[in-house]
C-alpha cells in the first residue's frame, strides 16, 4: 500500500512506499502493436519484409522485436553490426539475417557470423577480400551508395566490385545473393535524390547481371519508402523504425509499440520557494509535492526536458521539473481525489491510449528524432514484454 501525505504541516517530509520488485524503470514491448505495424507495412508492398532490429530492437529488445515481427509474417531480419547478429543467434533466432556495418579487419567475428548463417553486405574490394579469405562460402549483398555519401560502393567503383565478386563466386568463395542501397529522402517519391537513387539501382543490378551475377534480393526501401515510394520496393523492403511505430512521414498508420514506466520512489511535501536540482533551475511557486523517479539522462531521459515535458501519474499529466544523471523530479501537485494513492508509478511515454505522452511528444520536447527517444534508453532500463510487470 502506498503511504499518502496529509496537509503540509510545519515541517516537510518524505514518504517512502513499499512496492513490489523490481524498483527499476522498464520499457515494455507490445507484440500486438508490432504485428499491426508489420501487417500494415506488408499491405503496402508485394515485396518480402526484412525486419530490421538493430540498436537492440530500437531500444525495445532485439530478440523480442524479431520474434513479434516474424510471427506477423516478416521473412528475414536485418541488423547493423556483427555483434547484434551474434546476439540474435545466441538468443536462438535462426531465420535469414543480414548484417551491413562491419570492419574488414574484424575477421574473427566475421567468420563466426558466417558460420552461423549470417549474410553480410560487401561495400568495397577490401570487404570482399576479407570474406573470401576468412569466411568462404558467405552469402553476400553487394552494397551500392545510392546517394547518402556514407556506406556502400561509390557508383564509379561498382563495375570493379561486381567483376571481382563474380570472379570470387566462380571460384566458390562467395554467393552473391543481393544488391542493396538506401534512400536519402524515402518519404518523397518525386524528390530528385529519389529518382537518382532509383536510376542508380536499376543500372547497378543490370551491370551485376551483365557479368553473370544473379542476385535474388534487390532492396532499397526502408520504412518511409515502403509506405510512400512503391517504385523502390524491389524484392524485399527493410523495415526498422516502422516496426515500433515510427513513420518518418507522420502518416498515422502505425502504432507505437513501447511503453516506458518508472516507479516513483518517494513523494516529498515541500514549501513554496523550495529549489530543486543543481543550480535550483526550478523553484516551487507554491506548496506542492514532488515525486522522485529513478530515471535520468544516463537512462535516456533528455537533460533538456525539464520545464517542457511531463509524465502520466494516475490519470493526470504531471510536469517534469528536474533531471540529473540518475534521477528526475516530477511536480505531483495536490493529491488527485479521483485516484487516491496512485503515486506509485509514472508512465514516461507510450502509445498515448491512456493520455500518456508519446515518443513523438518527447521528440518534440527534446528537439530530437523519435528514433533517439527509443534508442537512447540506457542499459539500466529493464526490457520486458507486454504483460510482464
Amino acid at each position: 500500500m502506498t503511504a499518502t501525505l496529509g496537509t503540509l504541516g510545519p515541517a516537510t517530509g518524505t514518504t517512502r512506499r513499499p512496492a513490489p520488485a523490481p524498483l527499476t524503470p522498464q520499457v515494455s514491448l507490445d507484440p500486438a502493436a508490432v504485428r499491426h505495424n508489420v501487417r500494415t507495412l506488408q499491405a503496402h508492398t508485394h515485396a518480402a519484409l526484412m525486419a530490421v532490429v538493430k540498436a537492440d530492437g530500437f531500444g525495445l529488445g532485439a530478440a523480442a522485436l524479431a520474434r513479434a515481427a516474424l510471427d506477423a509474417g516478416a521473412q528475414r531480419l536485418g541488423v547493423a553490426t556483427l555483434a547484434e547478429a551474434r546476439a540474435l543467434r545466441a538468443a536462438g533466432v535462426r531465420v535469414p539475417l543480414l548484417c551491413w556495418l562491419w570492419h574488414a579487419d574484424d575477421v574473427v567475428a566475421l567468420a563466426a557470423a558466417v558460420r552461423s548463417g549470417v549474410e553480410v553486405a560487401v561495400a568495397d574490394l577490401a570487404h570482399l577480400a576479407a570474406v573470401c579469405a576468412f569466411a568462404p562460402g558467405a552469402r553476400v549483398h553487394l552494397h551500392l551508395d545510392t546517394g547518402l555519401g556514407r556506406d556502400g560502393a561509390e557508383p564509379e567503383r561498382w563495375d570493379a566490385l561486381v567483376a571481382a565478386a563474380r570472379s570470387a563466386e566462380l571460384a566458390g568463395r562467395v554467393h552473391v545473393v543481393g544488391v542493396m542501397g538506401h534512400l536519402a529522402e524515402g518519404a518523397r517519391p518525386d524528390a530528385a535524390s529519389t529518382r537518382h537513387a532509383l536510376a542508380l539501382m536499376t543500372s547497378a543490378v543490370a551491370r551485376a547481371e551483365a557479368v553473370g551475377l544473379r542476385p535474388r534480393w534487390r532492396h532499397l526501401a526502408a520504412t518511409a519508402a515502403t509506405l510512400h515510394v512503391p517504385a523502390a520496393h524491389g524484392d524485399v523492403v527493410r523495415v526498422g523504425a516502422g516496426l515500433v511505430g515510427i513513420d518518418p512521414a507522420g502518416g498515422g498508420l502505425l502504432r507505437p509499440a513501447g511503453t516506458l514506466r518508472t516507479p516513483i520512489l518517494t513523494v516529498r511535501a515541500v514549501r513554496a520557494g523550495t529549489g530543486v536540482g543543481y543550480g535550483h533551475t526550478w523553484v516551487a511557486a507554491h506548496d506542492t509535492r514532488l515525486g522522485l523517479l529513478p530515471l535520468g539522462y544516463a537512462d535516456g531521459l533528455p537533460a533538456t526536458a525539464p520545464g517542457v515535458a511531463d509524465v502520466l501519474v494516475g490519470r493526470r499529466r504531471r510536469p517534469l521539473v528536474a533531471t540529473c544523471m540518475d534521477m528526475a523530479v516530477v511536480d505531483l501537485g495536490a493529491p488527485d481525489p479521483r485516484a487516491p494513492g496512485v503515486e506509485q508509478e509514472a508512465v514516461v511515454w507510450g502509445p498515448g491510449d491512456h493520455g500518456e505522452p508519446t515518443p513523438r511528444d518527447w521528440a518534440g520536447w527534446a528537439a530530437v528524432l523519435e528514433h533517439q527517444v527509443l534508442t537512447g534508453l540506457g542499459t539500466r532500463v529493464r526490457r520486458v514484454s507486454s504483460g510482464a510487470r
